[in-house]
């Protein structure tokens, strides 16, 4: 999955109106930025702190809080865009996270 083009569709509320995707070259980047997505959301709720750590299960919690999450996967084989889900996404961002922190791991 490490070159396939990947949309993040994204509705942050119950308003239709904050419907959103985001574009990556990757499934990593996407990870990258789902998570980079919760820590801007921490820093607004937070200015005063310079260091923020969170926590899988805090991330776990941003992703769930979100009205809707979902990923379309570019596959070659088929020539097709794939859906998964906002489970699938938490899986991966959880292996990316580990990758990242272990980066001997695989």
């Amino acid at each position: 999955m490490a070159n396939r083009h990947t949309i993040v569709l994204m509705q942050t509320s119950q308003n239709r109106a904050s419907r959103t995707f985001m574009d990556y070259e990757s499934v990593s980047q996407a990870m990258d930025g789902i998570c980079g997505l919760y820590e801007r959301k921490i820093k607004e709720l937070n200015p005063s702190r310079r260091n923020i750590t969170y926590d899988i299960a805090d991330l776990y919690s941003f992703i769930d809080g979100l009205a809707d999450l979902s990923a379309l996967v570019y596959d070659h084989s088929v020539q097709a865009y794939l859906p998964y889900d906002r489970q699938w996404i938490k899986h991966r961002t959880f292996n990316h996270l580990k990758k990242l922190a272990l980066p001997n791991s695989r």
